[in-house]
């Protein structure tokens, strides 16, 4: 006699289980494209610009699978996809445009992987090659932005969860032949022989000559174990060239250690620099190690230099001079090897003159100066940051577009906080908006006092 069959409810029979997939290209068209493919087929995408982005990606929260471009605008490929593959062996790994033959273990997904691989060459590429070229005008003459020019279009205009199948748009008959990953290779080369002509770094959003020029100083003395001063107005970006200088390093896999010597009690900065001893001071029941010596072998980020009072600025100077340092409470010295690179944003050249901060000290962290401009000296990147900021904003929901009108207010506006205003602004404005996929002119609140 036969076995009956056990009845399978409706629930458990469709119930799927979530699919991650994390796209790792310096392309975002190559991205884009197939990012709306994958999610057709049911699998949640994130995306990453670079190798170090897609390794710090998938230690947050491992994908099911990763797909790789042909090349990285930070690490060797070879060298991350093998770093890769050691530490994440349950991942399914697949490179685009390069031999499979290496690549292990194949996830139970992988024909989905490689069929939307497939594709994403056969899809109409003119909305991404042929839109038109940003227009950024003469603000004395109305604005920085072209009229034509679509900020952000939702590259995900819908949830993984409830995604429509996707309908591919048939090649017009005035298109070019079916686009293949030769030319899809062809293309990211260009634009990667383009992007390192002009030295720029993926974290560095903009095309004006002070960003490129921060660019090609970051590359110069990222190498070397020169001390960086960065100066700069608030928000204008001065952690991310922090940041990018320890990437570009030798440093790069040991700590990169950042703090803020303005937000730091002066009774405690000390004792959170150099660390101390069990009961060095009231309230200290076990010994610590200090910012400075948790960056041993990495790079130390003093932000706010300038806020540090005198009689610790003795005490860094001859640290820095020797690279030992004594903890709070402690006689004996601590050997600490660290790449140090500080900020602020006032003039410190000045204040030596005054006395308001030690001009040795001031030379000693001065090796090599780079300074980060204020938002209105490369006014005409605002296009490509509101752009950039849309689009990580819309990792983890739909993409949302910025109308016109708004653009203009953007436009209009001095921007005191520069970048990190801009990036609150438009945060502001999206929550805002609700559920609506566009911002308008009413979403834009600068949060000024209203009279």
């Amino acid at each position: 006699m036969l076995p009956v069959p056990v009845p399978v409810s409706s629930t458990s029979a469709t119930r799927i289980r979530p699919r991650t997939a994390l796209i790792t290209s310096a392309d975002r068209s190559f991205r884009q494209r197939l990012s709306e493919i994958l999610t057709g087929l049911r699998w949640q995408v994130r995306e990453a610009e670079g190798g170090a982005q897609a390794w710090a990606e998938a230690e947050a929260a491992p994908p099911e699978a990763i797909i790789v471009d042909s090349w990285l605008p930070d690490l060797d490929l070879a060298e991350f996809l093998k770093d890769f593959r050691g530490s994440f062996p349950l991942v399914d790994l697949v490179t685009a445009g390069i031999s499979s033959a290496e690549e292990s273990p194949r996830g139970p997904y992988r024909q989905e992987l490689l069929y939307a691989l497939r594709r994403s060459q056969d899809t109409d590429t003119a909305a991404w090659n042929t839109a038109p070229a940003l227009s950024c005008s003469n603000p004395a003459a109305g604005g920085f932005f072209s009229d034509s020019w679509p900020i952000a279009a939702p590259a995900r205009a819908f949830p993984a969860a409830s995604a429509p199948r996707i309908a591919l748009p048939a090649p017009s008959s005035t298109q070019r032949g079916p686009v293949t990953i030769a030319s899809i290779r062809s293309e990211t080369s260009n634009r990667v022989d383009e992007a390192q002509s002009s030295g720029r770094l993926p974290e560095l959003i903009g095309n004006a000559a002070c960003m490129l020029e921060i660019s090609r100083r970051v590359r110069l003395v990222a190498p070397r174990l020169t001390p960086v001063l960065i100066e700069g107005p608030t928000g204008s970006g001065k952690e991310l060239v922090a940041e990018a200088l320890h990437r570009l390093s030798s440093r790069s896999r040991k700590p990169f250690v950042a703090i803020n010597c303005a937000a730091i009690p002066e009774a405690l900065l000390e004792a959170e620099l150099f660390g101390h001893t069990r009961g060095a001071f009231t309230g200290a029941v076990q010994g610590r190690i200090g910012r400075i010596e948790s960056a041993d072998g990495g790079t130390l980020f003093l932000d706010e230099i300038g806020e540090m009072p005198l009689p610790l600025q003795s005490k860094l100077l001859r640290f820095v001079e020797c690279g030992e340092l004594q903890r709070v409470g402690d006689n004996e010295t601590v050997k600490v090897d660290v790449r140090i690179v500080a900020a602020t944003h006032r003039p410190l050249a000045q204040q030596t003159q005054t006395g308001a901060f030690r001009s040795d000290l001031y030379y000693r962290l001065a090796v090599f100066l780079i300074r980060t401009p204020s938002l209105g000296e490369h006014a005409q990147d605002l296009p490509l940051l509101v752009d950039h900021f849309m689009q990580r904003m819309g990792r983890d929901a739909p993409v949302k577009r910025v109308d016109q009108g708004a653009l203009d207010l953007l436009a209009a506006h001095d921007w005191p906080g520069n970048v990190r205003e801009l990036e609150h602004v438009l945060e502001r404005g999206a929550i805002l908006a609700g559920d609506e996929s566009v911002l308008t002119a009413a979403e834009i609140d600068f949060g000024l006092a209203m009279n």
